[in-house]
């Protein structure tokens, strides 16, 4: 993955950490990176990300109802 700098001025209420965390779980959730890196994006283990995730209410796996049941046999 490249990386790319990017300057943004952030209101002094909300922490660079905050950014990159809210910013790893959207990118996560529309599936611009992987759960690996955007746990590393946001400096947690995958386990922690997992976590984290799930506070957010953001799924890790993504499936729809017609993949669920083709993946278990229904």
């Amino acid at each position: 993955m490249s990386t790319t700098e990017l300057k943004v001025d952030l209101p002094v209420n909300i922490s660079e950490d905050e950014i990159k965390l809210l910013l790893a779980i959207k990118l996560f959730e529309v599936g611009k990176l992987s759960l690996g890196q955007a746990a590393q994006l946001a400096g947690f283990s995958k386990r922690g990300f997992i976590d984290v995730l799930g506070q957010h209410r953001v799924p890790v796996l993504n499936y729809s109802a017609d993949d669920l049941r083709e993946e278990i046999g229904v």
